[in-house]
Order: C-alpha cells, then sequence, then structure tokens
C-alpha cells in the first residue's frame, strides 16, 4: 500500500514560494515554460517539497539589490543537504492588490512581506493612512485580502501574479527604485557537477573557523593568493554557540578551473568545517 501511495504521487518540477510573488517568474526563466510548478507555504515547504521528492527544484530568492540578503534562505541551505545549481535575476516591479471595486484612498492596511515592505518604503510616505504589516506567507495573505471582503485591505505583489485570481490593481509600481532586482536560486538533491568549460561560474561555500583575531583574515588569504574573485561574503549566528558565525563565499571562476580547487582545498585545511553549497553558471544582469 505505501509503495503505491508514493508511486500515485505526483512530482513538480519545481517549487516556489507561493503565488503574486517573483518566484514563478524566476522558475520560467530558469525552467521549460510548461514546467508543473507546486506552491508552498513559505521558504520552509520550497525546501522541504524538494527534501522529500514532491518537487525536482525549488527556487528561492537569496539577495535584492536594495535590501540585501534573504538571511532565512542561507539558513535553510545549511539545514539541508540541497545544491545550488542555478541562478537568474528578476526586475522586480510591484503593485498594490485589492478586492475588485476598491479605491486607494480607502485602504487602511498592506500586507507584504517585511522585505518587500522594506523596498516600498517612499509609497507609506506617500499615503501614511496606509499601515504596513509584515507576514511571511504573501501566496496566503492575497487569499485572505481576497475572501475576507474587506475592502480597507490590500496586499503587495506581482501584477501577473494577479493574473489568476479575481483581484484589482490599486496602484502601479510601488517599489522605491526602478533598478529593484532579486536574485534566485535553483535549488535540487545533489546532482552531478557542471562540466561546461566558461570562466562565468560561481561556486558557492559555507565554513566555519575558529574565533579568534585574524582567524576570517586567514580564511580569505588563500582566494587572494590564487586571484580568485570573492563576489559576496555573508555571516550568519552558529545556532547554539552566541556571538560566534558562519561564513558564506560566492566566488567566480570557470568549473574546472585548477586555483579555484587549490584555494577551496586551502581554506578546507584551516577550516573547522566547510561545505560547497553548488557550482552553477554565473546569471547576468539584463
Amino acid at each position: 500500500m505505501l509503495d503505491e501511495l508514493v508511486c500515485a504521487r505526483q512530482t513538480y518540477e519545481a517549487a516556489i514560494q507561493g503565488q503574486g510573488a517573483f518566484g514563478e517568474e524566476a522558475a520560467l526563466r530558469l525552467l521549460p515554460q510548461d514546467s508543473d510548478v507546486i506552491t508552498c507555504a513559505g521558504l520552509e515547504g520550497v525546501f522541504g517539497a524538494v527534501n522529500d521528492g514532491t518537487a525536482r527544484y525549488g527556487v528561492v530568492p537569496i539577495e535584492n539589490s536594495l535590501t540585501g540578503s534573504f538571511h532565512q534562505t542561507y539558513d535553510l541551505m545549511f539545514d539541508h543537504n540541497l545544491t545550488i545549481v542555478a541562478e537568474t535575476i528578476c526586475r522586480i516591479e510591484y503593485a498594490l492588490i485589492g478586492l475588485p471595486g476598491a479605491q486607494l484612498r480607502n485602504i487602511r492596511r498592506a500586507y507584504a512581506h517585511p522585505l518587500v515592505l522594506a523596498q516600498c518604503e517612499q509609497f507609506f510616505h506617500r499615503h501614511p493612512s496606509i499601515e504596513p504589516v509584515s507576514i511571511y506567507d504573501p501566496s496566503a495573505q492575497m487569499q485572505n485580502v481576497l475572501n475576507g471582503g474587506d475592502p480597507t485591505r490590500a496586499t503587495i505583489a506581482t501584477e501577473c501574479g494577479t493574473m489568476k485570481t479575481n483581484a484589482a490593481v490599486l496602484a502601479h509600481s510601488i517599489q522605491d527604485r526602478p533598478e529593484n532586482s532579486t536574485r534566485f536560486l535553483l535549488i535540487s538533491k545533489p546532482m552531478e557537477m557542471v562540466r561546461l568549460q566558461t570562466i562565468h561560474y560561481k561556486r558557492t561555500i559555507v565554513f566555519r573557523i575558529v574565533n579568534e583575531p585574524g582567524a576570517l583574515c586567514r580564511a580569505l588569504r588563500p582566494f587572494a593568493d590564487h586571484s580568485i574573485d570573492v563576489a559576496k561574503i555573508e555571516s550568519r549566528p552558529v545556532k547554539g554557540s552566541p556571538w560566534e558565525y558562519m561564513f558564506y563565499l560566492d566566488l567566480i571562476g570557470r568549473a574546472d578551473y585548477e586555483q579555484m580547487h587549490s584555494a577551496v582545498e586551502e581554506l578546507r585545511r584551516q577550516a573547522l568545517s566547510l561545505r560547497v553549497l553548488g557550482m552553477y553558471p554565473r546569471a547576468e544582469f539584463s
């Protein structure tokens, strides 16, 4: 019976974090247009769907050009044995979404993820009567707004995300700056390493070092010695060890680059732990 249930379960091509967010657009960029996509409640749901085999891939945000890193994504990458296999960059444009017939002048609350609210601060300055409210499941909140029947409530989402609903767009392009963009990762269970010979590759690693003066400087020295471009560095707290940190690095270099391998192995010898989270083609902004 268990085998029958497993065989009957649909396997989706990708999992994303709800409708109304840019994960759907990112999935269309990263995967075939006819891919089956499942929407999940929160980032934990996306990672869980990939981890248990419900979806082959997950599409998760990692960094916004205005508000910085999605820290939860970094933490979930560490907690799960999954691999980054691709990335893409989406230009971000938000709209205020409400019930059909609702009027902007009557809106009193707008719901969105805290990082989305941070990208729309000028809109709230121009409309002080609208209270920004933080939520962590945009898809569920859109349904709450549409099903609640309250014309004073709205949510912030993408206009394309409203096409599958009966929602109304109350204000267009409410993000603070036109160059607002978010980088998304395509994650999967560990797969074969890439073999394309191109310099436009990233290798993402996470490591932990001893907590002593000069340790981080020594950890980064191999990349300087081997002329490796460190595109990004991010620190996250070590759970259970207050004021100690893990460090995430995005490294630029060809997939078969011997200098890259040497630098990473030199770091591995001095680190308390080191894990390669993925090696994948570097996205170009367009």
